[in-house]
């Protein structure tokens, strides 16, 4: 580590505030949430491995938020879990959109005094595998594991002069935002999509002309049809059972790491090159073909558009890859209302949701001609390509962001030695 550098127990740096929520008798009853409302009030859901995630959002009103005490964050602050899933972390920065946003009680907030200690480096920090093994190091109890605020105290900082923590943060950060902007890029790419199979496929515009007829799934246009997915290509479900971990391998992805259209890997973990081909045995992903959440947050698909090297676990396998002149149209239909309100229709279980293989198999989907689904393909697929070629570029990141952030973070390595190979990516 360099000469100037310091190392500090957390809990002795005066800079660094560790703010607990409020556990009082204020404290929000289920009933007290809204799917609307003054105050964000952050669940686990929204606190994750990749920072924050508003997908399933609960709101307290601005009368509840007054009775609270402690718990409220401000800009450039960082969320830490604590309790349950120990080690999450997010930063509150200027571009999030909501402004009234309280921690739930497995949750701290550590802020910052910026004039000492840069708010982005500390984040980079926290998300560093200097601070997570840490972490795990000190995490107690068997049934609900919980990092308590004197434990966190005692964690170890490497802090640099304050020049080179902007700098150190500022490089890191400006990689984030690389890989987030490809994300932004490729859910407009996907929404371009879906707004054009809207127009042809719902709204039916360039068919209004022509005579329609009933169908199960409403109106459609005479000479269409609905099938049954099984009449088409085969579905399938990934593996029931569960691997061991191994150092290196093969990423196991289940259900939580479907979001949105791409794979978080963050969370997963990696199987043995045996265990990946035991599990390929019963279902093989390959390029082209569909995936869909089975268990829990039921309904996310995503468009296995470049060459996997995953196995999965509990997700419905819908084998697009054999038909590859139905791909395009049959994601796009996934996507829609009328698919989702039929997921919902369909789904079982009280304490946590799934749907059936069997159900998966059944699913109905409007057919029209071939011509009519070949012409869509033709137009939506160069934006399926940019998005596969904007998921390789994040890879890539990703891979220098995590190799550069624990030797940046540690001293290991000094910022100049690296700074051609950022700029050549950024």
């Amino acid at each position: 580590m360099p000469n100037n550098w310091k190392t500090y127990n957390i809990g002795d740096i005066d800079e660094i505030q560790i703010i607990d929520g409020d556990r009082g008798k204020h404290y929000p009853k289920r009933n007290e949430f809204n799917n609307e409302g003054f105050c964000l009030f952050l669940s686990a859901k929204n606190v994750t491995k990749s920072g924050f995630e508003f997908d399933e959002l609960s709101f307290i009103s601005k009368e509840k938020d007054n009775l609270l005490r402690k718990g409220k964050l401000n800009k450039k602050d960082i969320v830490l879990t604590t309790r349950g899933t120990v080690g999450n972390i997010a930063y509150f920065k200027d571009s999030i959109g909501f402004k009234d946003v309280r921690i739930n009680s497995g949750m701290v907030v550590i802020r910052a005094n910026e004039k000492c200690v840069d708010s982005s480096y500390l984040y980079q920090f926290l998300k560093s595998s200097i601070f997570q093994f840490q972490v795990a190091s000190r995490v107690s109890g068997s049934a609900q594991p919980q990092l308590p605020i004197r434990d966190l105290n005692f964690i170890e900082i490497n802090l640099p002069p304050l020049p080179e923590q902007k700098a150190i943060a500022n490089i890191l950060s400006a990689i984030d935002n690389k890989i987030e902007n490809n994300l932004a890029i490729n859910n407009t790419l996907e929404d371009m999509a879906m707004a054009l199979y809207k127009h042809w496929f719902v709204d039916f515009g360039p068919f209004q002309d022509g005579e329609f007829i009933d169908s199960e799934l409403g109106p459609i246009p005479k000479g269409w049809e609905v099938k049954s997915i099984s009449e088409v290509f085969e579905v399938r479900d990934g593996t029931h059972d569960s691997p061991k971990r191994k150092e290196e391998g093969y990423f196991l992805i289940t259900s939580k790491h479907l979001k949105g259209n791409q794979i978080d890997y963050s969370s997963a973990y990696k199987i043995s090159k045996e265990d990946f081909d035991k599990v390929n045995n019963r279902s093989l992903v390959e390029k082209g073909d569909i995936l869909m959440t089975m268990i829990g947050t039921v309904g996310n698909f995503f468009f296995v558009n470049h060459e996997p090297n995953y196995a999965i676990k509990n997700i419905g396998l819908f084998k697009t890859s054999q038909t590859p002149n139905l791909q395009y149209y049959v994601y796009s239909f996934f996507k829609s209302k009328i698919c989702q309100d039929y997921i919902k229709a369909q789904m079982s279980g009280s304490t946590q949701q799934y749907i059936t293989l069997k159900t998966l198999r059944n699913f109905p989907i409007i057919f029209p001609s071939n011509i009519v689904i070949e012409k869509y393909s033709t137009l939506v697929k160069s934006n399926f390509e940019k998005i596969d070629s904007n998921i390789k570029v994040n890879q890539s990141l990703t891979k220098l962001r995590d190799t550069l952030l624990p030797k940046l973070i540690s001293g290991e390595v000094r910022l100049k030695e690296f700074q051609k190979q950022i700029e050549s990516v950024l």
